[in-house]
């Protein structure tokens, strides 16, 4: 059965959208930590990141790379947070968050934010790339 990431991938749930390529897509979280708060997957369905082939292991990292630049451009912080999980989705993910201390990574503090608040987020760092 598909997760809830390959849904999402495949358009069949919708999403915020950030960026993707043949291999990686980047949406917003949909319960974020701060605005701006994003998802960085593999398209190809792994459950443990580190059950990636190196040169996929690598080529999510260049990639979320790639959206963090664009979410400091978008969104004032002090840095951009990334933290690996993967127990609450069988799929390989990243969240990529802006922070300003390390408490800004601490999940039981998810905010809601209005869809048009998303909207204007997920414009914003689509600029930035």
């Amino acid at each position: 059965m598909a997760t809830i990431f390959t849904k999402i991938i495949n358009g069949e749930i919708p999403c915020y959208k950030i960026a993707e390529d043949e291999n990686y897509f980047a949406f917003l979280d949909i319960h974020p930590l701060n605005p701006g708060h994003t998802l960085v997957v593999t398209k190809k369905e792994v459950d443990y990141i580190f059950d990636l082939d190196d040169v996929e292991l690598s080529g999510l990292i260049v990639f979320a790379k790639k959206i963090a630049r664009a979410i400091e451009k978008a969104i004032p912080c002090e840095r951009i947070g990334m933290t690996v999980i993967g127990l609450e989705v069988p799929h390989t993910h990243i969240h990529l968050s802006p922070i300003n201390s390390v408490h800004d990574l601490d999940f039981r503090n998810t905010k809601k934010l209005s869809k048009e608040e998303m909207e204007v987020i997920a414009e914003k760092i689509k600029q930035n790339l």
